[in-house]
């Protein structure tokens, strides 16, 4: 008999996603632009941090200081390089609240619960530290598939700019 590996629900050393569609249209939020929704408490913290720590780096862009979430943005969409710099600065206010307002209302496994880590039903990734980071990787069969898709709509939505490769 084949032992099913799986992990309970608060198991901090995995990040567990399913694949479904924000509430909102998201352009410029990175978290908001993939379709991976957090399962788990510990999911949804390790989100939480990612999206204050990009909020928190600071760019100059047409002589104004941006948040990371615009930089980034512009980065992965060059499009967004022809907007008013302004406007985007209050899409940007106004996805994060967005965000943060779906965030707040998941209904999250409990702590209790357990996921089979080989599953089609979430994509989960392990979280290793890399030196001094946090570093993802895809765990099951189904987070290697997603995490191709992901990179191939990157390179699609960045002009083949975005360099990833697995």
């Amino acid at each position: 008999m084949v032992k099913k590996e799986k992990i309970n629900c608060d198991n901090i050393n995995y990040a567990v996603y399913k694949i479904d569609d924000w509430k909102n249209d998201y352009e410029l939020n990175i978290i908001g632009t993939a379709n991976e929704i957090p399962v788990t408490k510990p999911t949804l913290e390790h989100m939480l941090k990612q999206m204050d720590h990009i909020r928190q780096s600071v760019f100059e862009i047409q002589s104004k200081e941006v948040n990371g979430m615009i930089g980034l943005a512009m980065q992965f969409n060059p499009k967004l390089a022809s907007r008013d710099i302004d406007e985007l600065i209050e899409q940007e206010q106004k996805e994060f609240d967005n965000i943060m307002e779906e965030l707040n209302a998941l209904e999250l496994k409990t702590a209790k619960d357990m996921i089979f880590l080989d599953t089609d039903e979430y994509v989960i990734y392990k979280l290793e530290y890399d030196g001094h980071t946090l570093s993802p990787k895809p765990y099951n069969e189904f987070a290697k598939k997603h995490h191709l898709e992901e990179i191939k709509r990157l390179k699609e939505l960045s002009g083949e700019r975005f360099v990833l490769e697995l």
